[in-house]
């Protein structure tokens, strides 16, 4: 009898062992720290991504006020890790195929669900999700990070959060889940949830008032009216971050200065750096030197520049390769910047010892047929501003200077050079916000400043023609001209058609082709995926409405 129990009891202690096994599917973690055993379940919020040996409750934040100064990170406490959660899922998946899966993240506002996302599988490394057994990641951070987490909070805050989170106090709640994708997304229990109190400061009206325009600034000052409390809301959700990392906005109508606003530390005088916004100087450049004789026209080839036989990968197709199809960004080279795949993407060019090398020695791509496929290809307008520096006289920065920077007026600003020492034509030109809306206005004028021709106005129609529709899938509807963008708002049903110049971070010069308007917005919003939605919401909402009365 007593050889019958204890067979019975090793029976029972192996059954449970296999079943504990069975139940994790990967090997995960220990959970030893009392500050995790103690806070399983729960999502907690802290300044910084402390390591979990050093967190205490302490570090533990209760609320936060959202200021442009902000950081904020959280921290999941979970009894298994992802993997195993998702296992319980689907017990019939493989760990792979568990992968194939991610967290689930559900955002609420004041007790209202706001956004849900899947995280894409891609987000972490496979090794924590099947060993990690907690979640500690950077929700708002002013380093600005390339983080898969920063991304997705800033998902959360343009798709209802901002709207939600008006000025005062709220919660926000996150809720995490597991997901699994095979062979259909099934989301599984609650594994871990976090409230936070969440301050939006009030903005002092003196603060959000709009800003005197100050003497001196090259332009007339109009008296024109428009809605001043519609421009101070906008200074409002500025100040309050909901518009990260503007810097300034300048509006002219009629040809004088109607607003002229700062933030974040620059003023009248900063040079701002508007990336590709630049890339559009390279085009008023051409047009005049072309005007002036020594470029015969944009139909030109890179056979009458370069020996392309010289540089790799040579082609029949590079000999016919136009000004023209590099000014619309549809010339045939196996370059697409909106692809990480593509060899001909600016970021493999960068790092080379010569930027007009690497884009004539790229390979062409046979799919493609000029001024009919549109891919933004950077290294190309490098070329164009290498074949200006060959071309004009005492080359592109003199030639720059005295035909289109000084008939402006414009002596305060900087060029990028490239590894040859040639200005950065790929978006390296940094000017006073005055100053960009002075070329902005140059093309509102079909090319004319102050009596003179600088631009033919028959390359400013060139420029403002739809060359090339946009495609749709990649950047929206609109079109394409000679390194100039198009599209139309509509305010209050009222369409507004503009020509626009676009640079990384969300900044822009407007032309309007149907009202009396040019429009500087600069930022500094490198590399975020909110900077030119945000744009467009302040033009839509705010800058668009206040100035068309």
């Amino acid at each position: 009898m007593k050889r019958l129990l204890l067979l019975t009891a090793i029976s029972f202690f192996t059954t449970g062992t296999l079943f504990a096994q069975v139940t994790d599917i990967v090997p995960a973690d220990a959970i030893t720290l009392p500050v995790h055993k103690a806070n399983i379940g729960r999502i907690v919020f802290t300044t910084d991504t402390i390591p979990t040996a050093k967190l205490t409750e302490a570090d533990f934040l209760k609320e936060i006020v959202l200021t442009p100064k902000s950081n904020l990170s959280m921290r999941a406490f979970m009894g298994k890790s992802l993997t195993n959660y998702q296992h319980l899922l689907a017990p019939n998946l493989t760990v792979e195929q568990l992968n194939q899966g991610n967290y689930q993240f559900t955002f609420y506002v004041d007790g209202k669900q706001i956004y849900q996302e899947n995280l894409h599988k891609g987000a972490g490394y496979a090794r924590n999700k099947n060993g990690r057994t907690t979640l500690s990641i950077k929700l708002i951070s002013t380093l600005h990070e390339d983080m898969w987490s920063r991304y997705m909070f800033t998902r959360f805050m343009v798709r209802g959060g901002e709207d939600a989170l008006t000025t005062g106090t709220h919660t926000i709640k996150i809720e995490l889940r597991p997901y699994v994708s095979i062979p259909e997304v099934i989301a599984g229990d609650l594994i871990a949830q976090g409230e936070l109190k969440v301050i939006v400061p009030t903005i002092e009206v003196k603060d959000k008032a709009i800003q005197p325009i100050a003497k001196n600034s090259g332009w007339r000052v109009s008296a024109e009216t428009y809605d001043k409390q519609l421009i101070m809301d906008l200074n409002e959700k500025i100040l309050q971050n909901k518009f990260k990392s503007i810097s300034g906005i300048v509006v002219i109508k009629n040809g004088k200065l109607l607003i002229e606003e700062y933030f974040n530390g620059s003023g009248r005088d900063t040079l701002h750096d508007p990336r590709s916004v630049g890339k559009t100087f390279a085009a008023a450049i051409m047009g005049t030197a072309i005007n002036d004789g020594y470029i015969k026209s944009e139909q030109q080839m890179l056979k009458d520049f370069y020996d392309l036989k010289a540089y790799n990968n040579y082609s029949p197709q590079k000999d016919s390769v136009t000004i023209k199809s590099l000014l619309t960004m549809s010339s045939v080279f196996d370059a697409n910047d909106n692809s990480d795949d593509s060899p001909g993407n600016e970021n493999n060019m960068y790092p080379t010892e010569n930027w007009v090398k690497f884009a004539l020695d790229l390979k062409t791509d046979s799919s493609k047929r000029a001024y009919k496929t549109w891919n933004y290809f950077t290294a190309g307008i490098v070329v164009l501003g290498d074949i200006l520096n060959k071309k004009v006289p005492g080359g592109l920065y003199k030639y720059a200077d005295a035909k289109l920077f000084k008939p402006l007026g414009i002596t305060n600003y900087k060029w990028q050079y490239t590894p040859q020492n040639v200005p950065n034509t790929a978006g390296g030109i940094r000017l006073r916000a005055v100053d960009f809306a002075k070329f902005g206005q140059l093309y509102k004028n079909n090319g004319m400043w102050n009596g003179k021709q600088i631009i033919p106005q028959s390359w400013v129609q060139k420029s403002f023609t739809k060359q090339i529709a946009l495609p749709a899938d990649v950047v929206g509807p609109g079109y394409y001209g000679y390194l100039f963008w198009n599209k139309t708002y509509t305010i209050n049903n009222n369409p507004y058609e503009t020509w626009y110049c676009t640079g990384n971070g969300g900044n822009k010069i407007f032309v309007f082709k149907n009202a009396p308007l040019v429009i500087i917005i600069t930022s500094t919003a490198y590399n975020e995926g909110y900077a030119h939605p945000q744009v467009d919401k302040m033009m839509q909402e705010y800058i668009l409405p206040a100035v068309l009365k």
